[in-house]
């Protein structure tokens, strides 16, 4: 007989603005790790959300423009701006029904985020085919000035999303 125990998923959400440059990933990725574990989420939960967070951010500073703040404090899907810099956005969620949300909102860029195909050889272009791997879904949302790319995991079952694909493959099999 197996006992089955069911923990309720504290509500969480971290906002904070970060340089618009590489340097920030670090620093980003530090701060969610550490978030994450105080709320006891899993440690493959945690690797994964680390892994999405550094894609986007890092795309972010790669493809995309700073946060403009010409009309006052940018308010974005993730937070608000305090100080005066080039910076992004990071964000998480922690959702009491056991997802994650994790987003980074830049000042957009001359294409919209999306999935590439990209060679065997090619040096990059498999950021968000990571991203869609990982995350039960993800998405862009453009608000004027702003983009937003996020991503949900799913921190009770690690794999939920890639196991239910697997068990309908072998099924139909």
């Amino acid at each position: 007989m197996a006992v089955v125990v069911a923990h309720e998923v504290p509500t969480s959400s971290s906002t904070m603005a970060v340089p618009h440059g590489p340097e920030s990933v670090r620093t980003a990725r530090r701060r969610l790790r550490e978030d994450l574990g105080e709320h006891l989420v899993p440690e493959g939960v945690i690797d994964d959300a680390v892994l999405i967070l550094s894609e986007l951010l890092s795309n972010a500073c790669r493809h995309a423009r700073p946060l403009e703040r010409e009309h006052g404090p940018v308010t974005g899907l993730v937070g608000t701006l305090a100080e005066e810099q080039e910076e992004v956005l990071v964000g998480w969620e922690l959702h009491s029904d056991g997802l994650l949300t994790v987003a980074v909102t830049d000042g957009g860029g001359p294409t919209r985020p999306r999935r590439a195909a990209p060679s065997l050889t090619a040096r990059g272009g498999r950021g968000l085919g990571i991203v869609g791997q990982l995350a039960s879904e993800w998405g862009v949302r453009d608000a004027p000035g702003e983009v937003t790319v996020w991503a949900v995991l799913r921190v009770r079952a690690r794999h939920a999303r890639r196991d239910a694909e697997a068990e309908t493959a072998a099924a139909a099999s």
